[in-house]
Parts: C-alpha cells; sequence; structure tokens
C-alpha cells in the first residue's frame, strides 16, 4: 500500500506519522531533544538533534504502519528557527530558536529603513525572524557569521539533509526572510542597508512553492530513514501556517489557531490589507494568489505550565486535579489578573520587551485562583490578536483550534467564553502531521492541487459553544487586562532593559 511521510519539528521534539493515500494515520512515532537557554530571552537547539529526532520518529511511524512504500515526504518546523552552518552544512553554533529575542535592537532597526518590503510585514521585521536574528550574528558574532555558508530556517536545513539541494519553502521565504514573489525576490538591498549586503548569498539557491516536489529522498537519507519507495521530497513551510490545510481547507473568515508552548493564528485573504497590529499579509505565501495573515501569542500553553508547575509546584501527573479545581471556581471572581507575556508580545502589540505579571495577590490566594487566572489571562490574549484581525478589516467567522488545548478543558471552555463565539476543536491526530500528508498527496500528483487534497483530508471536530453568565464575566475581566497591559508596559520596558541587568 503507497503512503506519505509527514514530518514535523516541534519545540520539545520531532513527531512523524504514515498516512494512507485517502488520509487515514497508519502510524506514528516522536522523539524529543532538549533546548537550551544560556540567557534570559535566548533559546538555542542543536541542528543535528533534529535529524536525529526526526529519524527515530520516523522509523517509528514506519514500523508500526507495516513498512509501506512511500511516495512523498514532507516537512514542517517551527517558523524562525535559524541554523547557521559551514559549507558542508555543519552547524557553526546551536541554532536560534523560534522564541529566542535577543535581536531586539536589530528588529527596530528594521522599523526604521522605510523599505517597500516591510509593507508585508507591518513595517518591520519581528525580534524573532531570520533576518534580525542574522543582523545580531553579524553584530555580535562577526567571525561565525563571515565563516557562514548558510544561514537558513530549520524546514531548509531539513530539505536539505533529506535531498541534498538547498531548496528553501516559499512560505518561510515570504514570512520571515521579506522574500517578494510578485517583485525582485530577495530584497538585497535592504540587506545591504542593514549591515548584513551578503545574507541572500548565505540563504537557499531556490525557494520552492509549498506543495511542489523538491526531489528524491537521497540515498544516505533513504537508509538512515529505512524508507521504500519512491519518496519524493514536497517543500513544505511553517507548522501553524499549513493548518490552513488540515482544516479542510481556507475559505476567507476560516482562521485556524495552533495552541501549544505559543499560539500561531493564521488565515488566507483574497484581497490585501495592511494593519501594522498583524503579520503580513504575506503574497503567495501558502497559495499563490492569495494572501496570509499571521497573528501569535508567544507564550500560551508555556504560562499555563509555568504556572502549574513552577509557581505553584505540581508535577505534571498532578495537574488534571488542579485544572480540574480551578474550572469549579467562577470566572473573574477571584480578583486576579494574569499578564501572558512572558517572553513578549508578538502581536498585536509587537513588543519583545513586555513581562509577564500576576495581580490582584492577596494572602488568602489559592493556587486554583492563580491557575484559573493564568488561563483567563492567556485567553484573553487570544481575543487580544483576533480583536486585532477585525479591527484591521480581516473577517473572523470561524474559529479553529487545535494543538495541546484539546488536553485542557478549562483552557479550552475559558476560550470559547472569553472569544464570546462557538470555537471548532480538531479531534484526532496531529494538525501539522495531516497538513504535510496533504502536501505530500498534491506534490506527487495524487490530487490536483494542496486545496483539494486538503478537501479530502478534512479532519473531524467538535464545537465548544460559551457558557452565556461566563460571557458576560469575561466582558469586565477583558478590558482590565487590556487596562493593565497599558499600566504596566513602562516598567516591563525597564525591567528587560539588558542594561539595567548588567548594572551599567
Amino acid at each position: 500500500m503507497t503512503a506519505f511521510l509527514a514530518l514535523d519539528l516541534g519545540t520539545e521534539g520531532a513527531r512523524a506519522a504514515v498516512y494512507s493515500v485517502e488520509g487515514s494515520p497508519m502510524g506514528t512515532g516522536d522523539a524529543a531533544y532538549p533546548t537550551n537557554f544560556p540567557r534570559p530571552g535566548w533559546a538555542e537547539q542543536d541542528p543535528d538533534d533534529w535529524w536525529r529526532a526526526s529519524v527515530h520518529a520516523a522509523r517509528q511511524a514506519l514500523a508500526e504502519a507495516g513498512d509501506p512504500p512511500i511516495a512523498g515526504v514532507a516537512v514542517a518546523t517551527t517558523a524562525s528557527t535559524v541554523a547557521v552552518l559551514d559549507q558542508q552544512g555543519r552547524p557553526l553554533r546551536p541554532a536560534l530558536l523560534w522564541m529566542d529575542g535577543r535581536a531586539g535592537e536589530e528588529s527596530a532597526l528594521t522599523a526604521q529603513t522605510g523599505h517597500p518590503v516591510l509593507r508585508y510585514s507591518g513595517g518591520c521585521d519581528a525580534v524573532e525572524w531570520l533576518v534580525p536574528k542574522a543582523m545580531w550574528l553579524a553584530r555580535h558574532e562577526p567571525e561565525t557569521y563571515r565563516a557562514a555558508a548558510r544561514v537558513v530556517e530549520a524546514v531548509d536545513y531539513m530539505v536539505w539533509r533529506l535531498t541534498g539541494r538547498w531548496a528553501g519553502s516559499r512560505m518561510n521565504a515570504v514570512c520571515k526572510s521579506n522574500y517578494d514573489p510578485r517583485g525582485t525576490g530577495f530584497p538585497h538591498d535592504l540587506y545591504a542597508s542593514l549591515g548584513i549586503g551578503d545574507l541572500g548569498d548565505k540563504l537557499p539557491d531556490d525557494i520552492v512553492p509549498v506543495g511542489e516536489a523538491v526531489g528524491p529522498l537521497g540515498v544516505r537519507a533513504r537508509e538512515e530513514f529505512g524508507v521504500t519507495g519512491p519518496a519524493v521530497v514536497v517543500s513544505g513551510g511553517i507548522d501553524a501556517h499549513l493548518s490552513l490545510l488540515a482544516i479542510g481547507g481556507a475559505p476567507e473568515g476560516r482562521v485556524s489557531i495552533v495552541c501549544g508552548t505559543s499560539n500561531a493564528f493564521v488565515t488566507e485573504i483574497d484581497e490585501a490589507v495592511f494593519p501594522s497590529t498583524v503579520w503580513g499579509p504575506y503574497p503567495d505565501a501558502l497559495q499563490t494568489g492569495r494572501w496570509l495573515v499571521e497573528g501569535g501569542q508567544v507564550s500560551a500553553g508555556s504560562v499555563l505550565a509555568w504556572a502549574g508547575e513552577k509557581l505553584i509546584g505540581r508535577p505534571r501527573a498532578e495537574l488534571g486535579g488542579l485544572i480540574k479545581a480551578a474550572a469549579e471556581l467562577p470566572p473573574v471572581d477571584h480578583g486576579l489578573i494574569v499578564l501572558d507575556y512572558f517572553m513578549g508580545n508578538r502581536t498585536p502589540l509587537r513588543d519583545p520587551r513586555l513581562r509577564g505579571a500576576v495581580l490582584g495577590l492577596t494572602l488568602a490566594s489559592s493556587a486554583e485562583q492563580i491557575y484559573r487566572a493564568a488561563v483567563e489571562g492567556v485567553a484573553y490574549g487570544t481575543r487580544q490578536v483576533l480583536d486585532s484581525f477585525i479591527d484591521g478589516g480581516i473577517a473572523v467567522e470561524e474559529v479553529y483550534l487545535s494543538g495541546g488545548i484539546r488536553h485542557n478543558e478549562l483552557w479550552l471552555q475559558t476560550t470559547a467564553d472569553v472569544l464570546g463565539r462557538p470555537v471548532h476543536l480538531v479531534t484526532g491526530d496531529n494538525l501539522t502531521l495531516r497538513a504535510c500528508a496533504v502536501l505530500a498527496a498534491a506534490g506527487t500528483g495524487w490530487y490536483a492541487s494542496p486545496a483539494e487534497a486538503a478537501v479530502r483530508y478534512a479532519p473531524q471536530v467538535r464545537t465548544v459553544e460559551p457558557v452565556a453568565e461566563h460571557v458576560a464575566a469575561y466582558r469586565h475581566g477583558y478590558p482590565d487586562y487590556r487596562a493593565a497591559t497599558a499600566a504596566t508596559t513602562e516598567i516591563s520596558h525597564r525591567l528587560s532593559d539588558p542594561r539595567r541587568r548588567s548594572g551599567s
């Protein structure tokens, strides 16, 4: 039985799945890898760990599936996770993870250029993106930057390891490196104005649209993975962005929110609008002829993990009891507000120097109240992003949720309540892996296009309705969240100033 192999490199590890041509999962596998945090706001990983984990996960999935011949392979990764490599593709230093916020000054410099291509990203490059990270390397590790033959996204590194070809995903190039598919391609003049005029030489040689074939799986990769069959590698992209292909397609007004360590919001629109509070609109990033819009909360599930495991001190195995107890409390009445900016704010505030907070604590505050407030704070952040979409002229008619939120019923219900609208929860398998199967099916000719395959591979969903009395309570709680954000911004900026920490 012919099948497809899907690979997903997340924040904590690699996942793999084998799908039938009908879209049914046949086998899965996973393997973890570590993240290092050398300084506050920094996060790094070893690209060799990504490969080892991918091989392990893929072999698990293939064995469980009965080792079918593989027609196509597609890979998705976190975005803005940047590998720095020598001429042989070996890491010169640890990769800068998507959540790494060290390039704040460099991000601010992009906003000063006024370059026309930046209108596709709200006027500047975010602190997490490849270009500010490359600028940081050139300014702070110049020898490493000069020695680097490649400065690339994680997905492009993986495609090279799989095929031997430096073929970049058009999605990542457009969304994270200012590539203009309707203009001159990579903006070398912008890079030069930012002090990295040679960056274009370090990026992938070719840019391939999502869902198009890159080439066959290489001999060495085929042996390591234990793959048989044609195994054509198809261009993938950003894990969360591809989720639109795994929820049955992307009609205008349908928003996908992938809820995990962070929350990623994506939708596609037919006509461009240019609000400064979103990332995008990106031309042809996912589907040619359409515009991709992105928003995000840099800290979401990670805030809940911190509150439960680190602040309150419950072992992970006991979090279920804490969640249940918190769910029995009425919303808002606990008198607490948690601000979810533990690693800054992606959108709509675009402020990497915001910081998290727990406000309203008294000696009577309980663990359950604190946890519930943390859940509400993350949900408030979700509403803030969707409100910015609507205010910017981007339709929000259907909201699809997926990811880790499905394991936390309090988080799920609170999100529906704070939004004041029904949400559609994707049940079953991993959405990113399903999207990779869609791409593999389209890129190998089983379907005419990713859009056609997306309809055929639509997942099961269940609808979560908001609770009316909770909606009313959050109408009062949400303005307090916004007011608390404004009130703490100045002190957050002072506390996050690296000169303050160094005593200068």
